[in-house]
């Protein structure tokens, strides 16, 4: 590719200073932006935005994404229903089905259930009143402190600190790391409350890394890649990610020093500053997810 991958940072909110809204993913934008090939050219031109609503209450750019010049779409899926129209989705669906890679991610209980309209990714993200769990006995609660959360809501640690991440086999290039000791990637920023994904169709599609509870001990799925496939209309579709939350991404989870909205009550931990590879390894995660969305 002779020029920049272009990636979309798109979150299904209106801008309020007292939300997650797209300011505070300044350190993923950063990062991205900074990360140059090997003439020293930028790798990525990446764009950020909150949802924006028309007078029809359809987002400008989403629901016509399919006729944009964005490579990717990293979707960051805070609402719990309303953060997708239907014309939204169609514009989004449109779009992967002219070959774009989508990036999900979500959190807890309802959170981003907007997205279920989305093909395959839909079937991907498991919500607490929509799509649950193939699974009826993980619907139960996970994180017993936060009790206003309902499940699913997996408990990998404080935000501020990381989660050992457990990949499965085989090893997926997205958790690759040659500068780690072990070659591949190691931790996560962790999460009091992470959203559940799977797989329960016949899609090109496996979960790739799980997490583990620490609460409950119990692991859960922590990430979901799907390959291309042709559809019945000979359209060849982008690639897909899922993640559990979006807390992997967010700046408050690279740095708490960067802060957070005020209705985040659980105390914050440190992980992050002390073990420098978990920083580290999260980059290195969103550059392999970067570039193996664009192939």
């Amino acid at each position: 590719m002779n020029r920049p991958i272009r990636i979309l940072l798109q979150t299904t909110i209106h801008t309020h200073e007292d939300d997650w809204s797209i300011f505070r993913f300044s350190l993923l934008q950063e990062y991205l932006t900074s990360i140059k090939d090997e003439t020293g050219k930028p790798l990525f031109a990446v764009t950020g935005r909150d949802r924006l609503s028309d007078a029809a209450g359809d987002d400008p750019i989403l629901s016509s994404l399919d006729q944009s010049d964005f490579d990717e779409l990293w979707l960051f899926a805070l609402d719990v229903g309303d953060g997708l129209t239907a014309k939204d989705i169609a514009g989004i669906n449109a779009f992967r089905k002219r070959g774009g890679g989508i990036l999900t991610t979500r959190d807890h209980q309802d959170m981003g259930c907007s997205m279920c309209g989305l093909v395959d990714i839909g079937d991907l993200h498991y919500f607490n009143t929509q799509n649950p769990d193939p699974d009826d006995s993980r619907w139960s609660r996970d994180d017993p402190h936060t009790t206003y959360i309902s499940w699913p809501n997996y408990h990998s640690g404080a935000n501020g600190d990381y989660q050992k991440i457990i990949p499965v086999e085989p090893v997926h290039p997205l958790l690759q790391n040659p500068h780690s000791p072990t070659g591949l990637i190691e931790f996560f920023p962790a999460h009091p409350h992470e959203g559940g994904i799977g797989v329960k169709s016949d899609l090109d599609a496996r979960v790739i890394a799980l997490g583990q509870s620490l609460v409950t001990g119990r692991t859960f799925n922590l990430v979901v890649a799907m390959e291309h496939y042709t559809d019945a209309q000979g359209k060849r579709l982008g690639r897909a990610i899922a993640n559990s939350s979006f807390h992997h991404f967010v700046d408050y989870n690279w740095d708490i020093a960067k802060g957070c909205p005020s209705f985040v009550d659980e105390p914050p931990g440190t992980g992050m500053k002390t073990e420098p590879q978990a920083l580290e390894d999260i980059k290195t995660y969103v550059r392999n997810a970067a570039l193996w969305l664009a192939e």
